[in-house]
């Protein structure tokens, strides 16, 4: 499966945007696979993944848990181990430097500053036992070489920027003694400290109320925005995916199933588990006993093949979505689906 760049960039060639470098995608994704070595053989997480993203804008990887999404971050930054991680494919181009291929030192230096990433689960990505304020600055203190008293006042300025009250007093405070809602905003200030041009936000809203999720993704936008930041937002909610980005990959059972404008897609879905995703989302205007849902199970990533892995779960599937291999195609510019039927659905 792979997702072609011209595919995911619904602008001319003219009017493609370039970072300072002259390089047309900020990130580009070519073809990636992520396998994992298991006493039952390999469990195919990512098959052929691509994707583009330019400077400034907002992408949205959306599917539901355990498709590949959080692998597929940790891939670009190459934080799997290995073994049992196999990561292969042609480039993972970060402003046009292969990430692949970049020597370990290489992506300890870019790790932090250039690239941020925002883990699912705050509670997990804190040290218990050490400040916050330390673990947030130690970024600027490990890639920037800031003495502790910079690095204390960086520190405090990060803690203002994403709201977190009497920041010079809870500096020196424990994950334990903050809320989730303020462990999240560290987590996003951990992120930022490096000024990253791009960042990749895994989940940043799991496990938060309604009423802090929303002020989180407005934190991010306004980050964004004042730093011409690019973002990757990864998510299974598509009402939030629908709210932030500018464009939508929906992933499924490790392969990019449905790409285009955000706008494109929520107004005319073109792959059944797009249609899916979109139908369980409840609606204030409906009064409904029961939330739509998908029948049926994701299928086991170790017995995947080349055929549409949706197909059991599908009311529109033929008999030939068992057997052909199925593929990423545009259907019109800008806009791909992976459905050997996308005009059945609706």
């Amino acid at each position: 499966m792979m997702a072609e760049c011209k595919s995911m960039n619904h602008e001319s060639v003219n009017e493609r945007k370039t970072d300072q470098e002259g390089v047309e995608h900020l990130l580009d994704v070519d073809s990636l696979r992520v396998d994992f070595k298991t006493d039952y053989g390999l469990v195919r997480a990512n098959r052929s993944v691509s994707l583009c993203l330019d400077a400034g804008h907002t992408h949205g990887l959306v599917g539901e848990s355990g498709c590949g999404k959080s692998v597929f971050c940790r891939a670009i930054l190459r934080l799997l181990p290995s073994p049992p991680a196999i990561i292969q494919g042609n480039a993972v181009r970060y402003a046009g430097e292969d990430l692949l291929t970049a020597s370990e030192k290489r992506i300890r230096e870019i790790r932090g500053t250039e690239l941020g990433m925002i883990f699912q689960n705050p509670m997990t990505s804190l040290n218990p036992v050490w400040p916050i304020g330390d673990q947030v600055t130690e970024s600027l203190r490990v890639h920037k070489k800031m003495k502790a008293r910079e690095a204390r006042q960086r520190g405090v300025v990060l803690l203002t920027k994403v709201g977190i009250p009497s920041p010079r007093r809870r500096y020196d405070e424990y994950p334990h003694q903050w809320s989730g809602g303020m462990l999240q905003r560290a987590v996003i200030a951990m992120a930022m400290a490096g000024s990253p041009r791009l960042l990749l936000a895994d989940e940043p809203t799991t496990a938060l109320d309604v009423t802090i999720q929303d002020q989180i993704l407005a934190l991010l936008l306004e980050l964004q925005r004042k730093e011409n930041m690019s973002l990757l937002l990864v998510s299974h909610d598509m009402a939030v995916i629908a709210e932030t980005c500018d464009r939508v990959a929906v992933m499924y059972a490790g392969i990019l199933v449905e790409t285009g404008t955000t706008e494109a897609i929520f107004a005319n879905p073109k792959h059944p588990y797009t249609l899916g995703l979109m139908r369980s989302i409840p609606r204030i205007s409906e009064e409904v006993d029961r939330l739509a849902s998908i029948p049926g199970q994701p299928p086991e990533l170790l017995h995947v093949g080349a055929e549409c892995p949706f197909e059991p779960r599908c009311e529109y599937a033929g008999r030939e979505c068992r057997h052909e291999r199925i593929e990423l195609k545009e259907i019109e510019p800008g806009h791909s689906s992976a459905c050997l039927f996308p005009e059945r659905v609706a």
